[in-house]
């Protein structure tokens, strides 16, 4: 099975408070966050499963950020985000370990229907948009509304999991079609 997250700042801490300030986690420091996290994904990945990191993993710390990737279930893929710089490196270092996708758009098809595209960043249209295709962004830490179907795939939208292809599949089904879908946009011109 396929699970998609993002967004978890793993070591992210500041003289500001870092991210658990800044996006409000129900988390009393770092460490608390990133056993809850590593936890998190243990419970919904099996070791089989691969998970698709939509950007910024990790933050400082490589040695920890590498202890982390260790200890979770799973065959891990990460895609550039704007905190990778530690991922990048690591990948070079043990890339048997890490999969890093330089590139900031990656696209797949779940269950062989669904074709998806992923980004760190939320796009107003995408590959196969017109044709109705999903898209799973980061960065924004649940701070955009947006129409069609897209979804922010970050850990502080989506209580802190990996989202399994299914919830995904389950979200996109609820989501009304893409602006830009001919389809819809053909059906509109007839009325």
């Amino acid at each position: 099975m396929k699970f998609f997250t993002a967004d978890e700042h793993y070591h992210h801490t500041s003289k500001n408070g870092g991210i658990i300030k800044y996006c409000n986690r129900p988390f009393k420091d770092i460490r608390e966050m990133n056993e809850c996290l590593v936890s998190n994904n243990n419970e919904v990945v099996g070791d089989g499963d691969t998970v698709y990191h939509i950007g910024d993993f990790s933050i400082k710390n490589i040695d920890g950020t590498i202890d982390i990737i260790k200890r979770l279930k799973g065959h891990h893929i990460f895609l550039k985000g704007s905190h990778d710089k530690l991922i990048k490196k690591i990948s070079n270092r043990y890339p048997d370990l890490v999969r890093y996708i330089d590139c900031p758009i990656h696209e797949l098809v779940l269950k062989n229907k669904y074709h998806l595209v992923i980004c760190h960043y939320a796009m107003e249209t995408w590959p196969r948009s017109h044709y109705n295709s999903w898209h799973l962004f980061a960065h924004s830490h649940c701070k955009l509304a947006l129409t069609g179907k897209r979804h922010d795939a970050g850990v502080d939208c989506n209580n802190y999991k990996p989202l399994s292809e299914d919830r995904v599949i389950e979200i996109m089904n609820e989501k009304p079609d893409n602006p830009n879908y001919i389809k819809r946009k053909r059906a509109l011109e007839k009325q």
